[in-house]
């Protein structure tokens, strides 16, 4: 089974790539490299011991797309591709409506013109805004605090028309909640442009001396300790996620939407506190105003995704620190520093 990964180059999809050849698929990676690096690729090669074919273009060009299914007989897409900042999608939203969502269109009409019709999203635990209680379960009602939530739940409701439209779709909606953690190996990991956006690179670049100051957005929301609560997974439990949904996908007769969490929030503070007892190092932070469009508590029910993928988080907190840690001493300037 050959899988296209768009955005492969990324942050997921590079440990998704790992996974699924190691599970036996055929992989191509398609990526701009906008907000990745080809020398992450290089590296989940070498820890494959396999080349991999890698196709350098954008999303939305649709002959860059077309080229990819001219060459290769995809069998389903993983489609990781799009841009992922809140903060960054208030100041601007026309960018990330224009990547997201019309990216998205453009990669559903050239599937449907060669036949393929099997995809996992990469949706997102924002599509929920700012729910009235946690935990979550898929059954909550919808909406969106910010355009990038916005553009991941417009994608989900296209790709549930295009089901309704043609029931010959096979479609998996993934809704992550936060990403963090590395390969064991500490060669791949989250490498972000510019300050990060995300709190663990944040506080690993902090730890390792690339910042000064750990921004803690708001300290006044109604948690235990006033700031952010969320529900952080393993990147590598999160990219085994994506495995699970290539098993069940040709049996689906519905499109099938799922959470992806460990049911377990903490705060911006609590994660600090876990990383310095994982580390050894203490991480200084200053308090700063809140983002525009977050909210004060996210964190999953993950029950459903166990009953219709068997599947659940197995790493722990601690794990997920000191991979972190692991590929920030080893990268201190990320892949830019190979």
């Amino acid at each position: 089974m050959k899988i296209l990964v768009t955005g492969g180059a990324g942050y997921i999809g590079s440990h998704t790539v790992i996974l699924l050849i190691e599970s036996g698929y055929d992989v191509v990676i398609f990526d701009n490299f906008s907000n990745s690096s080809k020398e992450s690729v290089a590296r989940v090669e070498n820890i494959v011991q396999k080349k991999i074919p890698l196709i350098k273009g954008d999303i939305r060009n649709k002959e860059d797309v077309e080229n990819i299914f001219k060459a290769h007989n995809i069998d389903a897409v993983i489609h990781f591709a799009g841009l992922k900042a809140v903060g960054e999608s208030v100041e601007q939203p026309l960018r990330y409506y224009d990547n997201n969502i019309y990216g998205t269109l453009v990669l559903c009409e050239v599937m449907q013109k060669y036949g393929c019709k099997s995809i996992v999203f990469s949706s997102s635990a924002t599509v929920y805004g700012d729910p009235l209680s946690t935990p979550i379960t898929e059954s909550f009602p919808c909406s969106a605090t910010n355009p990038y939530g916005r553009s991941k739940l417009f994608i989900e409701e296209m790709l549930q028309d295009l089901y309704t439209s043609d029931k010959a779709w096979k479609i998996v909606l993934l809704r992550y909640f936060n990403p963090i953690g590395a390969h064991e190996s500490g060669t791949i990991g989250e490498d972000p442009n510019g300050i990060p956006n995300n709190l663990m690179p944040y506080i690993t670049q902090t730890a390792v001396g690339k910042l000064s100051c750990l921004g803690v957005f708001g300290d006044d929301y109604d948690t235990h300790d006033g700031t952010g609560v969320r529900d952080y997974i393993h990147v590598v439990d999160l990219a085994e996620g994506h495995i699970k949904a290539l098993e069940v996908i040709d049996t689906l007769e519905e499109v099938l939407t799922v959470n992806l969490g460990t049911g377990i929030g903490y705060s911006v503070l609590d994660m600090v506190k876990a990383f310095e007892e994982a580390s050894g190092k203490e991480v200084p932070f200053c308090i700063a105003p809140r983002r525009a469009g977050d909210i004060a508590k996210c964190y999953a029910d993950p029950s459903y995704a166990k009953e219709v993928l068997q599947w659940e988080a197995k790493k722990n907190i601690v794990q997920m620190c000191e991979d972190s840690w692991r590929w920030q001493q080893n990268n201190p300037n990320g892949y830019k520093g190979s």
